[in-house]
Parts: C-alpha cells; structure tokens; sequence
C-alpha cells in the first residue's frame, strides 16, 4: 500500500474544501437566528480546530508535514511538538468523543429542521439537504478514500484509522 510522505496539494485543497463547504453551510444556516448565535457557532468551531492541533495533531507523524488536512504544517507553526506520542497511538476513539465535532454540522441541521418547521422555505431545505450528504459521504469519502489510506501515521498506530477504516481480514 502507498503511503504519502507529504500529500499532494489536491488532496489538502479536497479535504479543507469539504470542511470549509461544511462551516459556510453550517453559518448560512445558523446566521438565521442572529448574528450572536453565528459568532458563538464559528468561536465553537476556532475552538475545535485548536484542541484538535494542540492535543492530537503535535504526536502525530505528520507533524511539520503536509497530512490529508494540512494540518500537520499549520499545527508546527502555532504548537511545539508533543512529547508523548504514545498516547496518541494508544488513544481510542469512540461515539462520545466525536460529539463536540458531530455537533458542527448537526447543530445546524437541527436549527434548520426547527426553522423550516415555522416557515417553509426550499432553499433552507437544499441547504439542510447539502449540509447532511457532505457531512456523512462527503467526510466518509474524504476520510476513506483520500485521507487515512494512505497515511503514514497508520503504520504505529492511529485511532482515527481504527475508527473510520474498515479493516481488511
């Protein structure tokens, strides 16, 4: 199996696409309750980039390279790399964990479903519509296909392969 070194630009420019599709979407939505609530849902999200650098990205092997998401060089510029690596590896993943980033595209959509219940409008409902297939095969596909098949990281160990990589027997 060929692992990247560093990944090809395309591959960085599809990953930070889908998520910058996704943050847009989720804001177009949320934006509809106010401004506040906009600067609170994009803060949550600053937030969740942030602990995801500091806390897994800086053991990652990918530090001070170019991973799926990019974040492996971005991550070297802001925190110094981590000391415990093992952690890292041993760590698992698991549904409870995930909820504070499901709670990014999620919160939206439930925003979205209350709203169009009050006034039904087809263009919220595309977006709603749009905000859910990137979020559940647009990440499958990024993460599956493009991002942790050909990770080095994988080779001493990753929770998130663990987790959204189908094993071969």
């Amino acid at each position: 199996m060929t692992r990247y070194e560093n990944y090809p630009a395309w591959i960085v420019i599809v990953a930070n696409a889908l998520s910058l599709a996704i943050y847009s979407i989720g804001s177009i939505v949320v934006v509809r309750l106010g401004l506040q609530w906009l600067l609170i849902y994009l803060a949550f999200i600053l937030v969740l980039e942030l602990r995801l650098l500091g806390k897994s990205c800086v053991h990652c092997y990918y530090y001070g390279k170019r991973c799926a998401f990019g974040k492996g060089k971005l991550c070297s510029l802001f925190f110094k790399k981590g000391e415990a690596p093992e952690r890292f590896y041993n760590k698992k993943i698991t549904w409870k964990e995930l909820i504070p980033e499901m709670l990014v595209p999620f919160t939206p959509i439930i925003i979205g479903i209350i709203l169009l219940i009050n006034q039904f409008e087809w263009l919220l409902l595309l977006f709603i519509f749009v905000l859910f297939l990137l979020t559940s095969a647009g990440n499958g596909f990024v993460r599956s296909a493009l991002a942790c098949r050909y990770c080095k990281q994988q080779e001493v160990g990753c929770p998130a392969s663990n987790f959204f990589l189908k094993k071969d027997s």
